[in-house]
């Protein structure tokens, strides 16, 4: 059963629910989860030239945000009685689907626990998907949960729901 549970968070409804649901199953499997955060720092470099010295202290200002989302989820996470640890990267480093793999390789990850806002159509394809870039790069089973709870299991290789839906 799973026992190293990875769970990206950024603070937001969608991502608490993704981290309840993990906390969910760690109580149940004794896991440990490794809390990971990207802090996306792109929309500040691409307009750095309009900005000037601000950017330092913008980026200054998103890590320690990135911080306080980890010391949140990490205490949510203890209140649980669950073991955990927490890893921050800016997005200068990769996309939070290349810190996911890194993670899971490094880590050895078993799960990956993800809240999603499921949108579909334009949406989607104007905004990407880190869900989805995660779901087609992973080499263990992907939760996924949407910000209203719902699960759904993501395919594994063979094409197969990798986590039953409670």
């Amino acid at each position: 059963m799973y026992q190293r549970i990875l769970v990206p968070v950024d603070g937001s409804a969608t991502a608490n629910a993704g981290l309840a649901e993990a906390l969910k199953l760690a109580r149940l499997t004794g896991a440990r989860l490794r809390l990971l955060h990207v802090v996306d720092d792109m929309p500040f470099i691409l307009g750095a030239d309009s900005m000037g010295t601000m950017t330092g202290e913008l980026f200054g200002l998103l890590r320690e945000g990135g911080e306080r989302i980890l010391a949140a989820a990490r205490a949510t996470a203890e209140a649980e009685g669950v073991e955990v640890d927490s890893q921050l990267f800016d997005s200068l480093d990769g996309r939070l689907s290349d810190r996911v793999a890194q993670q899971v390789t490094e880590w050895r990850a078993d799960l990956i626990v993800l809240g999603t806002h499921g949108r579909r159509g334009v949406g989607r394809m104007l905004l990407g998907s880190d869900a989805e870039q995660v779901i087609r790069t992973a080499t263990v089973p992907v939760l996924l949960v949407r910000s209203g709870g719902e699960v759904i299991a993501a395919p594994d290789a063979a094409g197969l729901p990798s986590v039953p839906a409670p």
